[in-house]
């Protein structure tokens, strides 16, 4: 058999999400990588193969501002204008696409990795190369690299390696979690099959084979939602195998969620207990979805704590939203609730740490495979995090490179250079701001058409019955003094106000109490209503107010959403069955739900004016919200006349690129599949048509112009570098939104 040898700085092994964002993230800073796939598609768990949403740190809009962005984002916004109903093999295409737009990458598809070269004393082994099998290509392949990154999922080149792992779940004791078990075992979270359903133009009969399980004999039909109309992710609780080997036993655990999901449908067929006598099935996985397997041990083990308390690590390489959700044993078959959830007051974030091998000094890893305690683990597994784990693995495996160092020493002698480079290139690390040295528009005067001054909801569309508790937040920059709120009263009563800080600048949920306020209002229709709330807090941050319940007020809301405006309403956080989910109800994120409120805020009026929407945080570094919207906005535009955006110089500039990124509601929750569906296309309030201008010899020339933009990061370079003392921003359309919104320029001479 002919053995062919592939040279490249980097091999990504495993094309799930966290695959594709590696090798696509290295590959853009320039170095060669070879992707290798076991499967004919990409995508891993959310390909057309399996299905599975990819969700992340939003956690379907329980948390706030935590969209991903980066690869990840991209791909996220790249569907939703491609793929609105959520066609798996159109999601297939946009990962596909993702990965074939860099000249750098050489992939691999339906190549099996199952041999590892490596070497070394236990603590400090080297992966020399990695050799797969191209199913029906008969090829066998070798693939030598600097760096291998194992996106495999079960772990199986880092096994191979001699690299540190885990499975199972760890004792309380060894890292003090709440909800580790009180000795260590060997139980996993299970693997999923999924189904699809249709409706026919006429009755279909469904005869099932002879391996359906007659789930009328199980718990399944007691402790488990079943419903006709649901397919899909629906089902993501049929769910088998966390007290055998996920890996060993793969075909036994499939052929259980066979006869499991065949049994469903039959119950449901032909039960006489559901309105499904024209449905039939479109779609069944054959691939199950697994969700745990080898964990490595890396240079730290991000735990339970770490998630709550939202550790600020100063290694942070990104961040995750979705609750730790562990699962019973026993999957579908457990008398328990199918799932249950802890969430964080708002996102947390993950090390560099947790991404490279404690001794194998070339391998570095992403996905569900990362250094965590299965418990932190119940967290960090969801696709989107994965991915955004990914694309730092990819930026430090290609400086590690570039620099002939280990990950091990990039993360001591490297990260701030590292996390700016992630940072350039879209990648949300929270809280820590642009500051790249190279980039010119740091030193620019910025100035603007107009700028938004006044928050101010004033166009009331609906009316709320003020039955409980109300939310409000909104960006306090430098201070305030009073809100009003529009509001019809039955009867003479008092409107009751609480100001709360939401503590950490990443968090959207009242933390502590500031003042309190209340003002007489009479009987009366549309009247505002205004309450004094004095506060200067000691930097920008956002205000949440409460609005107490009064079944003798109504409430005016708007149709027109204003960037850094959130409304929530205090109650449970969903209708789920309790059978099918257990959630802790005294959690902020869970008390508080916006799910309704989306884009539908409460009429508001803050006073005094604010800076929230200045021009001058187009250059302060931080290019998503934390303790405030961090862009600038104009006033409502005009049909007439476009906004602009403008940087000066004291001397001309060397000028080779012009970066861009707009604002494009990172608080909006999309889905890759079928989830839910946005009314829009391209997130409204991204810009749709833009002029970038230069001063050239005193001219004004157009450098670039878009018409149909829908994306969130531009990068535009000309063909030939120029020198210029002033950049312009045209705006002169939106994608919806009535503001003209930008999050930052970037200029770099190179």
């Amino acid at each position: 058999m002919k053995l062919e040898h592939v040279l490249s700085d980097i091999t990504v092994i495993g094309g799930g999400l966290a695959g594709v964002c590696a090798a696509v993230a290295a590959a853009r800073l320039g170095q060669t990588v070879s992707f290798v796939n076991n499967r004919p598609v990409l995508g891993g768990n959310s390909s057309s193969e399996v299905r599975v949403w990819v969700c992340g740190a939003t956690a379907h809009g329980t948390q706030r501002y935590a969209r991903e962005t980066g690869i990840m984002g991209e791909m996220f916004v790249e569907n939703q204008y491609r793929n609105r109903e959520g066609n798996p093999y159109l999601w297939d295409l946009v990962v596909l696409e993702t990965v074939r737009a860099e000249k750098n990458i050489r992939l691999f598809l339906s190549t099996d990795v199952h041999e590892v070269e490596a070497d070394g004393p236990e603590e400090d082994r080297i992966i020399h190369s990695v050799t797969g099998w191209m199913m029906g290509s008969e090829r066998k392949i070798r693939f030598e690299s600097n760096m291998f990154i194992d996106c495999t999922g079960d772990g199986l080149v880092g096994f191979l390696a001699g690299a540190n792992y885990r499975i199972g779940r760890e004792a309380k004791e060894e890292f003090n979690e709440e909800w580790a078990p009180e000795t260590a075992d060997d139980i996993t979270l299970g693997s999923t099959l999924l189904f699809y359903t249709k409706e026919a133009d006429r009755p279909v009969k469904y005869i099932p084979p002879s391996f359906a399980k007659d789930i009328t004999q199980t718990t399944i039909p007691m402790k488990r939602v079943i419903r006709s109309g649901d397919s899909g992710c629906h089902y993501w609780w049929i769910e088998w195998g966390g007290e055998l080997d996920t890996v060993h036993d793969n075909e036994r655990i499939r052929d259980e969620l066979w006869s499991v999901i065949y049994g469903i449908w039959d119950y449901i067929k032909n039960s006489g207990k559901f309105d499904a006598d024209k449905m039939t099935l479109e779609w069944v996985g054959s691939i199950p979805g697994k969700r745990e397997y080898r964990r490595f041990v890396g240079d730290y083990m991000l735990n339970q704590n770490d998630i709550i308390a939202q550790e600020p690590f100063e290694d942070r390489i990104a961040f995750g939203g979705w609750s730790i959700d562990l699962h019973p044993p026993q999957g579908m078959y457990s008398a328990e609730s199918g799932s249950k959830h802890l969430y964080s007051d708002g996102i947390y974030h993950i090390p560099f740490r947790s991404i490279y091998s404690s001794n194998v000094r070339n391998m570095m890893f992403a996905g569900r495979d990362i250094s965590a305690t299965h418990v932190a683990f119940g967290t960090t597994r969801v696709m989107a995090t994965c991915a955004v784990i990914g694309e730092a693995a990819g930026s430090g495996a290609a400086l590690a490179v570039q620099k002939g160092i280990t990950p091990r020493m990039l993360h001591r002698d490297y990260m701030q250079e590292l996390q700016q480079i992630m940072l350039r290139q879209d990648a949300s690390i929270i809280g820590i701001a642009g500051a790249d040295p190279e980039d010119l528009a740091k030193s620019a005067r910025v100035t603007a058409s107009s700028t938004l001054e006044r928050i101010a909801i004033e166009s009331a569309t609906y009316t709320h019955p003020l039955v409980k508790d109300i939310g409000i937040l909104f960006p306090v920059h430098p201070m305030l003094e009073s809100i009003e709120l529009l509001v019809d009263v039955k009867q003479v009563t008092k409107l009751e106000v609480e100001l709360w800080h939401t503590g950490k600048g990443e968090n959207y949920v009242p933390k502590q109490l500031i003042t309190t306020a209340s003002a007489a209002v009479s009987a009366s229709n549309k009247q505002w209503v205004k309450l004094d709330l004095h506060w200067q807090p000691a930097s920008a941050c956002n205000a949440f107010v409460v609005v107490k319940a009064n079944e003798a007020i109504t409430l005016y809301g708007s149709d027109e959403p204003l960037t850094g405006v959130l409304c929530f309403e205090k109650g449970p956080k969903s209708t789920v069955s309790t059978m099918l989910e257990d959630h802790q109800p005294d959690q902020p994120v869970a008390q508080w739900s916006m799910r309704k409120w989306n884009r539908r805020p409460i009429c508001l009026k803050a006073t005094p004016n604010t800076e929230a929407f200045a021009a001058g945080h187009v250059t302060d570094g931080y290019v998503r919200p934390f303790e405030g919207p961090h862009l600038w906005s104009s006033r409502k535009m005009s049909a007439d006349e476009p906004e602009w955006i403008q940087l000066d110089w004291d001397s001309e500039k060397v000028i080779g690129a012009v970066h861009l990124t707009f604002n494009d509601d990172v608080n909006e929750d999309l889905i890759n599949l079928h989830h839910h569906r946005t009314p829009f296309e391209a997130i409204p309030e991204v810009v749709r048509s833009y002029r970038i201008q230069a001063l050239i010899n005193e001219e004004w020339i157009t450098i670039a112009a878009e018409q149909d933009n829908y994306k969130r990061k531009r990068v535009h370079i000309p063909d030939n570098k120029f020198m210029s003392r002033k950049i312009k921003l045209w705006i002169d359309g939106t994608n919806g939104g009535t503001r003209a919104e930008v999050a930052e320029i970037r200029v770099y001479a190179l």
